[in-house]
This record gives structure tokens, sequence and C-alpha cells, in this order.
């Protein structure tokens, strides 16, 4: 990464860090699936076993999403929007929590 990128994507880990909960939970830091096989319930399939941890363990779960297409499949499995942060001229991360039932 060019030097002169530094200091924007250090500003961009600062706001992350501010909405990060501060009480026990379960961070999930990366959920991908490969570009020619998005679209096809991967994401969903991968997650409800992972949320259900987080419901036995009674935690709060916590995410960026990194798409408004991903922001609307976490919607869709009760994770709601916390903020916004700018990343870049177009793209925004989206910190989002799932509490436990």
């Amino acid at each position: 990464m060019p030097a002169e990128e530094l200091p924007g994507v250090f500003a961009v880990f600062e706001q992350m860090a501010a909405y990060h909960p501060r009480e026990p939970h379960w961070h999930l830091p990366l959920v991908g699936v490969r570009p020619e096989h998005q679209g096809n319930g991967y994401g969903s399939a991968l997650l409800p076993p992972v949320l259900a941890r987080c419901d036995r363990d009674s935690k709060l779960a916590y995410l960026e999403a990194t798409s408004p297409h991903n922001v609307r499949l976490y919607q869709r499995l009760r994770f709601e929007a916390v903020g916004a942060i700018p990343a870049g001229p177009s793209a925004v991360i989206v910190p989002m929590v799932r509490t436990s039932r």
C-alpha cells in the first residue's frame, strides 16, 4: 500500500474501533463466498450455525458489512446497522450487531 494512503486506512480502523461492542460478544470478522458462487445461498447457510452458538452463549454478534448486498443478508439474520463508515470514494463499511435470542 502506498505510504500516502496509510493515514486514510488508519482513520477507517479508528472509526471501526469506535463501533466495536464493549460487552462480551462474538466478532464475525470475515464471511466470504467466491464471486462466481455468490447469490446461491451459501452466505445464508454459513451463518445460522454460528448465530445459534451466539444464542446459546447469550452473546451479542458483531460484524462489519462491506456492501449493500451483505447489509440486506445480515438484516434478514436480525443484524441491525449501528453506523456507517466512509472507506473510500464509494465504499461504506456498515458496523452491525445482533442480540442473542
